[in-house]
């Protein structure tokens, strides 16, 4: 589907805009980061075709409270966003629209495969 060239200033702007697969990552790997609570340098995303539409791949770890925090106060578990699963599935959903409104990508899903944890010792899991 073909949108209108821009307008500035009642000049139509020719042209077009693309954006980088390594900036696509870039931000797909923050929104990731962010979701799930580590470093986005931990993050390994991966681009494929699904049907014309972007599939986003990743494998990263989740940031978890530690396991004496939670024996000792176990609404810490609930602080910290729910289970491992809950928070992924989340997470899903938090990429997709990040990465969709701020890249204007439509993408078809996003695939989350957990690779490890990141305990965390203070403050709220993301």
């Amino acid at each position: 589907m073909s949108s209108p060239a821009p307008v500035v200033r009642g000049q139509a702007l020719s042209g077009h805009n693309r954006i980088s697969t390594q900036a696509l990552t870039s931000l797909a790997k923050a929104a990731a980061a962010q979701a799930l609570g580590v470093d986005a340098q931990d993050i390994r995303a991966d681009w494929t075709d699904d049907d014309g539409l972007l599939a986003l791949s990743l494998v990263a770890p989740i940031s978890i409270p530690a396991l004496e925090a939670v024996v000792l106060d176990p609404a810490k578990l609930d602080a910290a966003g729910g289970s491992i699963w809950d928070r992924t599935v989340r997470a899903k959903e938090i990429i997709l629209a990040k990465v969709s409104e701020l890249s204007g990508s439509q993408l078809s899903r996003v695939d989350i495969r957990v690779s490890g944890a990141r305990i965390s010792t203070g403050g709220r899991v993301r």
